[in-house]
């Protein structure tokens, strides 16, 4: 399943031990955007473990999960290409 998991995190610390977790899951495409082909139970896996770097009450990330026909309508403006599907 094609996931795209994009994090706003203030503080430095935690941010940097997102990211580092992120890298174990998928592809980082922007700033604070992965791209993820995962199935259901590393999903939950990333989420479990992402949910303990956080501070819930000041960071947020959100999971974007594409189906196969929406990841096929996905378009990318400039050089970055598409790295899944």
């Amino acid at each position: 399943m094609f996931i795209v998991v994009s994090y706003d995190i203030s503080d430095d610390r935690r941010r940097n031990r997102v990211c580092d977790e992120l890298k174990n899951y998928g592809e980082h495409v922007q700033y604070s955007v992965f791209e993820c082909d995962l199935d259901k139970v590393r999903i939950q896996k990333l989420k479990e473990r992402l949910g303990k770097l956080i501070n819930t009450r000041q960071d947020s990330i959100r999971y974007y999960l594409l189906c196969k026909r929406c990841l096929e309508k996905m378009e990318i403006q400039g050089t970055r290409l598409l790295l899944w599907g």
